[in-house]
């Protein structure tokens, strides 16, 4: 019987990493938010917390690890249990302080539960990789793009906006917020012009925010990723080594080679 189990939500992380596990861990999903190849043992909603929360001390699942994508869930008060109610003060006041706080309030209840907050790196190493060139050749206005694009990231993070970036020729084509990656990616393809038609294509940049727990929400790529990013007419994609999660990286560097892209994890 498995100790670990995965809250997921939705995509694809969820199943990649409990593919990484030496053991099959129990997978547990918010309800609305299932998670892609991966069938749910447990579907639970937030109003339920707390006996949620039971069932798996009642399964002896000492170690949890959050995977996947949620939004913020519409609640039902009629469906909140007595002990859960009494936290929803609490969960409000995070949920009005932001994302981060939001993540660092629900760690906190679980962790108070007993049970063990883990982070992707340390299940699956191989999801989170190193410094490193994986594919392509970064050249010197690739690097100075990247240099350009990490700092907006970072003030970015630091007001709890987004995770990513495009800089071209120094100069930010999009910065990534609410509407995600995708959104930001497929904007760059359709409207983005650089200065010089004939200079650096640009580079789009991958970081966690800084201060966050790093055992949540890790920002995440994969092929799609790939695969705007070449239709947004770019370089590459970099991003912080040892700080984003690759979905499917053989399929990454498959699809970078035939395009042309580097994939670049830099070391910050």
């Amino acid at each position: 019987m498995t100790d670990t189990a995965i809250i997921a939500g939705a995509g694809r992380l969820p199943a990649a990493l409990a593919a990484a596990m030496a053991a099959p861990p129990l997978v547990c999903a918010l309800e609305g938010f299932a998670p892609q190849g991966i069938a749910a043992d447990l579907v639970f909603r937030v109003e339920r917390l707390v006996p949620f929360l039971r069932q798996l001390q009642d399964r002896g699942i000492g170690r949890v690890a959050f995977a996947g994508a949620v939004q913020r869930p519409r609640l039902d008060p009629a469906l909140f249990d007595p002990l859960t109610a009494q936290m929803v003060p609490r969960l409000l006041a995070a949920i009005q302080g932001g994302d981060d706080a939001t993540l660092r309030a629900v760690i906190a209840i679980f962790e108070e539960a007993g049970l063990a907050v883990l982070g992707v790196e340390q299940i699956a190493p191989d999801l989170v990789p190193g410094p490193g060139v994986l594919c392509g050749a970064p050249g010197p206005a690739d690097e100075a793009d990247a240099v350009r694009a990490a700092a907006i990231v970072q003030a970015l993070g630091a007001v709890d906006v987004g995770q990513g970036a495009v800089v071209a020729q120094g100069l930010c084509l999009a910065v990534e917020a609410l509407p995600g990656t995708d959104a930001m990616l497929d904007w760059v393809a359709q409207t983005a012009r650089r200065p010089d038609p004939a200079g650096a294509k640009g580079v789009f940049y991958k970081a966690p925010k800084p201060g966050q727990d790093r055992r949540v929400d890790l920002p995440t790529l994969g092929p799609d990723t790939v695969t705007r990013a070449a239709a947004a007419g770019l370089a590459g994609i970099a991003w912080e080594a040892g700080g984003v999660i690759l979905l499917d990286r053989a399929e990454m560097v498959a699809r970078a080679g035939a395009a042309g892209l580097f994939l670049w994890a830099r070391q910050p």
